[in-house]
């Protein structure tokens, strides 16, 4: 099996919890976040704008009403803008609110590709070990099947917040069964 075949395989298995919505640019208009939602209803598509910082804060929104939201970042450097809402809310306002607020997002967050054309220095940062460093969330690196497996396996419960780190370059590759 193909990555991002494993990948999309996924994104269909979480879209049968009628709770869970998928958010970010991309995903139900042009590539589809690269083609793993375009068999995912799109009813459970909410396309965004161009706003990072936004779409964090909509999935947070979406998460204390009761929705599971996947959000995908199509690229690392983008994600950047999203720091604030991603450092200062997400991360941690279980804590600030002494529990009595937790919401839970699936991140999607892709490391762009470098190949088959060279996408220039902006897009294809690979920021993994910083999130490692600054999020109290877990962030897990896909790069294997045994590692999206378990990944999407264990953030697909929403018990907490995951960030899934997919690589791009990855997608056309074999990753076995």
């Amino acid at each position: 099996m193909k990555y991002q075949e494993a990948i999309k395989h996924w994104m269909e298995k979480l879209a049968q919890d009628e709770k869970v919505i998928f958010l970010g640019y991309n995903i139900k208009y042009g590539s589809k976040a690269y083609g793993t939602l375009k068999d995912v209803p799109k009813e459970k598509l909410i396309e965004t704008p161009l706003a990072e910082n936004l779409m964090v804060g909509l999935a947070v929104g979406l998460a204390l009403e009761g929705f599971k939201p996947v959000l995908f970042f199509e690229r690392h450097d983008f994600i950047l803008v999203a720091m604030d809402a991603l450092v200062n809310h997400l991360d941690k306002i279980e804590r600030m609110s002494h529990g009595e607020f937790k919401p839970v997002v699936l991140i999607r967050a892709i490391v762009g590709a470098t190949k088959p054309l060279y996408p220039g220095l902006q897009h294809m940062q690979d920021f993994s070990e910083m999130f490692k460093k600054i999020f109290n969330f877990q962030v897990i690196d896909l790069k294997t099947n045994e590692d999206i497996k378990r990944g999407y396996g264990e953030a697909g419960k929403f018990e907490k917040t995951h960030m899934l780190i997919e690589r791009k370059d990855l997608y056309p590759e074999e990753v076995g069964g």
